[in-house]
Parts: structure tokens; sequence; C-alpha cells
């Protein structure tokens, strides 16, 4: 478990110092790759697809799983230093703070230069279709995928990492590349892709309502409204299609003041949710940089609790 920990801590400053470069082939694609030559073959075969979904979901997580237990296996011939170095690696392609941070960040200096170019940057980030977005929506889109991917791109593989180690942190990428890939239950997907989208909820479950409290904490360091956040979860946590998406996405509305959720398209058809959060203010778009100095704080947070537990069981 310290290895976890310390592979943790570095991986975590590389992604701070670095993110995902450009040159480096992420790991993602891969599974991506393997998703799609899955599903298209399980397709061919006809049969009861919801079978076949579970069939993708099992193969491709236990799979990467065990491809990166395979990896880890071989560089713990050649050492403990080896190890702990592959590691951090593959912990830190399995982060995206610093990645998300740049991509919404993009999307304010976007609009700058019009809606057309902010509505083209925020389609980099989101699934749903953004081609008639406001400035308004455009900025609630982008603090929404913020707070949803500081639990899926930060705090659950952080967690899944502190427990254990790559191995269970890949097993939890390909799940959520699952989900993201086939897990939008609408007429395309809903057979192949129901299974990974309730294993994407699973895994997610116990982060999400882990992350509303860090992201409350971090509202209050930084100077924004962390009671009225507070009160917002409370009564805004259940306010999504998803069972866990609306926990972070009703702390930041609550610290920000600003209304998300609502009706969206999503390939072409309108997709209704519920309200999160009061309207009481328009969304600026200083309110990107206000949300992605909410994910940065609660994920400093998120690794300094991690490494005192750490500490006191070890």
């Amino acid at each position: 478990m310290r290895d976890f920990m310390a592979a943790l801590l570095l991986g975590y400053a590389l992604d701070l110092l670095l993110g995902d470069p450009a040159w480096l082939y992420h790991p993602v694609r891969l599974i991506g790759h393997a998703i799609d030559a899955l599903k298209g073959r399980l397709r061919r075969r006809g049969g009861d697809l919801r079978r076949s979904a579970v069939a993708l979901a099992a193969s491709v997580t236990l799979g990467t799983m065990a491809a990166v237990a395979a990896l880890l296996w071989g560089l713990s011939l050649l050492g403990r230093g080896p190890l702990l170095i592959g590691m951090a690696l593959l912990d830190w392609m399995g982060l995206a703070q610093r990645s998300m941070a740049r991509e919404a960040l993009a999307v304010e200096r976007a609009l700058l230069r019009g809606i057309e170019a902010g509505r083209a940057q925020v389609a980099r980030i989101v699934g749903r279709d953004t081609q008639a977005l406001g400035e308004a929506d455009v900025i609630r889109a982008t603090v929404e995928t913020v707070a949803e991917n500081t639990v899926d791109g930060v705090i659950s593989p952080m967690l899944y990492a502190f427990a254990g180690g790559p191995v269970l942190l890949w097993g939890f990428k390909a799940a959520s590349t699952l989900d993201s890939m086939v897990g939008y239950m609408d007429e395309r997907w809903r057979d192949i892709g129901w299974a990974s989208a309730r294993l994407d909820d699973l895994l997610n479950f116990l982060p999400a309502r882990l992350t509303a409290p860090l992201l409350i904490a971090a509202a209050a360091l930084t100077g924004l409204d962390a009671p009225n956040a507070a009160r917002i979860v409370r009564r805004d946590h259940a306010n999504h299609l998803s069972p866990n998406c609306a926990w972070s996405e009703s702390a930041a509305a609550g610290a920000l003041h600003v209304r998300l959720g609502g009706t969206h398209e999503y390939f072409g058809k309108p997709v209704h949710k519920p309200a999160i959060g009061d309207d009481d203010r328009p969304p600026e778009r200083a309110d990107i940089r206000r949300s992605v100095r909410l994910m940065r704080v609660a994920s400093a947070l998120a690794i300094l609790l991690l490494t005192l537990l750490s500490i006191a069981l070890f």
C-alpha cells in the first residue's frame, strides 16, 4: 500500500506538471480500439445483445487489468525501483486534472473570439450538441463537465490507485472509456452499452459522494460560497439521470450561485434533465476559471487526505 501511495504521489506530480502530452500515445486509445473491435464483433455475431453487453464490459475491464498486472509483474523482475517508476507512470496517465483544466480554460479563451469559437471548443469536452448554444449555455456546459470530471478524471482514479495501484486504476479507466463510447442510453447503444453504463455508475458511486464534500471544502478555501454549496448538494444531489453526476455538479452550482442542468440536445434529440442549483445570476466567463480552481483544490485536498490515511494505516 505504501508503494501504491508513493506511486500515486509521483503520478499526481507528473500530471500537475505535464498533463497529457500530445506526443504520448495514451493507453486509453488502445482501450478504445479494443472496444471498437469487440462491439463490432459482438453485434455481427447477433443473439442476445444484452448478454453481449455484459461480455463487452467484463472482457475490456478485466483484460485491461490483466495487461497492467502482467506489465507490472515484468517490471517487478527488474527490481523495486523500475516497478515503482512503472506504477507512477501508469498513475500519471490515469489522471486527467491538468488536461481537463487546459481544455476548460481554452473554452474561456475561445469565447473571447466569439460564440462560434466557444461552441467549437466546448464540443471537444461535452457530449451534447453545441451548434445552437448561447454563451451562457457554453459556460454552463463547461462548468458541468469540469465538475463531473473532477470525479471521473481525478478523484475516482486517485481512490482506485490508492486502494489497488495501477491495476485497479486502469480497471476503472477501462470502465469509464466503455461508458463514454457505448454507455449512451439512446437507441444506437442501449443494447450493447447498458452494462458498461451500469458498471461506470457502480464504480463512481462512492467517489462521487466523497467528491461533494471535497468541493465544498475547496469552495471555502477559494473564497466561494461553501455553505450554499452544501445546501445545494443536500437539495439537488439526486437531480440527474445519472446516480452520481449531480453530487459534484450541485456542489459547483451552489459554490458559484448558478443554475446547471436542464434540457439539452444529444444526437439531435432533446434530453430532459432536472435543474441543479438556483438561478441567482447569469453565468459569466470567469465561472469557468472558478470551476477549474475548485477542481484543483479539491484534488489537492484528496491527495493530502490519502497521504495522511496512508501514514496512519502503515
